[in-house]
């Protein structure tokens, strides 16, 4: 299963218009219909930040959008419990109030086996998505790499 960082469903909607890339959203959504895909209640929060097709397409699959569980909310305390992933909480939404959901999509992946799908990059001693699922051996990978490993050519 992948868990889809909101960068990447922001991007696959500002940049790959359904209307022009046809055989990439029939692909898509094949794999959203069969289960492949799910993300977090706080990607959805943070899509729901901005306005545009990405808002939409996720209140039509606000079922990929899961609650944490148990397991989530336990490894999202491991996560946090490494001083310097702290940092990963960013000052200005916690004093804006604003969302991060990178600690409970790397939860979400850890507690079903999934691959985090992300466009953050791998950056030494970074507190990226990336970086935490090095730290945590979880898989990741980016919008590019997905698209690879599922055997998409346009």
């Amino acid at each position: 299963m992948y868990v889809l960082d909101t960068t990447v469903i922001s991007a696959l909607h500002k940049n790959y218009y359904r209307s022009r890339f046809v055989s990439l959203w029939k692909q898509f959504d094949q794999l959203v219909d069969s289960g492949m895909i799910t993300s977090t209640r706080e990607a959805y929060r943070e899509l729901h930040d901005g306005v545009g097709t990405d808002t939409d397409w996720a209140k039509n699959n606000a079922g990929l959008f899961t609650v944490p569980d148990a397991t989530e909310a336990g490894f999202v305390a491991k996560i946090y419990s490494v001083p310097h992933f702290q940092a990963n909480i960013e000052r200005q939404k916690l004093i804006k109030g604003g969302r991060n959901a990178d600690a409970f999509l790397i939860a979400r992946a850890f507690a079903i086996g999934g691959t985090v799908v992300t466009l953050e990059r791998l950056k030494p001693n970074a507190v990226k998505i990336p970086n935490i699922c090095s730290h945590f051996n979880i898989p990741f990978l980016s919008l590019e790499g997905f698209m690879e490993k599922e055997g998409w050519l346009f």
